[in-house]
Formats: C-alpha cells, sequence, structure tokens
C-alpha cells in the first residue's frame, strides 16, 4: 500500500488543492510514504502508516457525501465532483467502487459525522496536515453549488471541532477554498470540476515563456522550473503571512497559469 499516499494525498492536493495546491498534495503523499513522526515524536511503523492511509480514504468519501447530503439532496455537480475526484486520483475499478460505496454510505439518514471523525482523530493524531486535508475535502465539496448551506457550515464546524483545528487555521483554508472557486468560475478552469467552461489551452511558445524555458529544455528542467514556480507563487504562503485578499486571488490566477503551462508541455511532449 506504498503507492497509497502520493497517489491519494498527491490526488486531493490537485483537486481540492487549488488553494493547497498539488504541492502541497505530493509533499504529504510523500510525508505519509516516508513515515511520519506520531505524536510524541516517534516514527510511525508501517502498520500505523497504513492504519492512517485507509482510515483517511475511508473518512474522505463518506465525508464528502455527508457534505453533499448535508443541504437535503445531492446535485448532479456534486456527484460528478466525486467520481472526478476517482478520476484524478486514478482509482482503479476495485477502489472506485469502494469510494462510490463509502460516499454512499456518508449520505445515508443513519450515518453519525462526529464518531467518523473522532476515528480519524485517533489514528492521525498529529498529522497535522492530513488533518487539514480532510477540512479542504469537507469544504471543496461544500463550495461545489456555492457558498455553503446552514446544514453544511454545521457539518463542516462538528468536523472542525472534532479534529481539533483552530478557528484560525479554519479560517484560512475556507479562505483559499473560495477564493479558488472564484477565480475558476471567472477563469474558465476546467479542473473546478463538471460544468465549468472548457478551459482554453496555452500556446506552446508562451506555455515555455510562463516557466521561463526555451523550447530545447530537458524534461528535468521543465519539472525543475515548473516546482520552483509554484512554491514561489503558491498563495498559501501568503495566507501565512497576513497579505491581501486581492494578492492571494493574484497568487491563485498565478499558479493556475504555471499548472496549465506545464499541462501544456507535458502534453506536448507526449
Amino acid at each position: 500500500m506504498r503507492w497509497f499516499g502520493t497517489a491519494v494525498a498527491g490526488g486531493l492536493g490537485l483537486v481540492f488543492g487549488g488553494p493547497l495546491g498539488a504541492l502541497f498534495g505530493a509533499a504529504l503523499g510523500r510525508g505519509v510514504d516516508r513515515g511520519w513522526s506520531a505524536k510524541g515524536g516517534e516514527r510511525l511503523t508501517l502498520e500505523q502508516r497504513s492504519r492512517i492511509q485507509q482510515r483517511f480514504f475511508e473518512a474522505g468519501f463518506r465525508v464528502m457525501g455527508h457534505v453533499a447530503k448535508a443541504d437535503g439532496r445531492v446535485s448532479k455537480a456534486e456527484i460528478a465532483y466525486a467520481e472526478s475526484v476517482m478520476t484524478r486520483m486514478g482509482l482503479g475499478a476495485p477502489q472506485r467502487q469502494s469510494a462510490i460505496a463509502l460516499f454512499g454510505a456518508g449520505k445515508a439518514p443513519e450515518f453519525a459525522l462526529a464518531p467518523e471523525i473522532a476515528a480519524l482523530h485517533e489514528v492521525a493524531a498529529g498529522q497535522g496536515p492530513m488533518l487539514h486535508l480532510l477540512l479542504e475535502v469537507a469544504l471543496s465539496m461544500a463550495y461545489v453549488d456555492g457558498p455553503p448551506s446552514r446544514a453544511q457550515r454545521a457539518a463542516l464546524e462538528t468536523i472542525r471541532r472534532g479534529l481539533e483545528v483552530s478557528n484560525g487555521a479554519y479560517r484560512r483554508i475556507e479562505l483559499l477554498v473560495s477564493l479558488q472557486r472564484r477565480v475558476r468560475d471567472a477563469g474558465g478552469d476546467s479542473s473546478a470540476g463538471p460544468g465549468a467552461a472548457p478551459r482554453r489551452e496555452l500556446p506552446l511558445s508562451r506555455a515555455y515563456a510562463v516557466l521561463g524555458l526555451r523550447a530545447r529544455a530537458s524534461d528535468a528542467e521543465v519539472k525543475h522550473a515548473y516546482r520552483r514556480l509554484m512554491s514561489q507563487h503558491h498563495p498559501d504562503k501568503l495566507v501565512s503571512q497576513g497579505v491581501s485578499e486581492a494578492q492571494i486571488r493574484a497568487a491563485s490566477q498565478k499558479t493556475q497559469e504555471i499548472r496549465r503551462a506545464y499541462e501544456t508541455i507535458t502534453r506536448a511532449r507526449g
């Protein structure tokens, strides 16, 4: 199950993470794979890592189902969004069926959110980035059809409290999610999920210019430039520095342009 950390967390970083981003997701995955320190400093065992990864997978899809259903109905956009998560995570047929079943379980009237969150917190205590990522998962689903409803807000607060995430950290995550949604709505970013306007591909020459490269750059140079620029411009860094909302929005737009440029080049290179 070693693939699970990088594939799932990296995939979620791409899907939910315009705000926290692909870099955050990939870093989270590598952290799980390499063995984070448990609460108290001791290194996680393979069994502990596997348990955390499985619990996160289960809780993530159940929580998405619950948040989608919290306002009384699950919209087509919410269903399509959950399906796009499965696709972008690269789940095989058995894993996809499992994810669908988990999403359905989260929608069920008998689903109990608080115990689900408590169970995740019990096995993942001390894994702050992973707990924050689950909040990002829940917030992203809540924002699919617009600002969260009152019932969705109540569910989000249950999650925040159960994971023992501070109000300040929660507000930062929500700010990034909401800003990214606005940027995507305004710019027609196809990664925003089904229903969004098609995203225009950058001309190849423009893509190289965005990354500051010449067309003869090696694949390694392209990847290095992409990672460096994403690190420099990522909006979550700006939030911690207390910059304005306008600056964060601009940073979100810039990271999308960098990602589009990288995708254009990698597609052109096969």
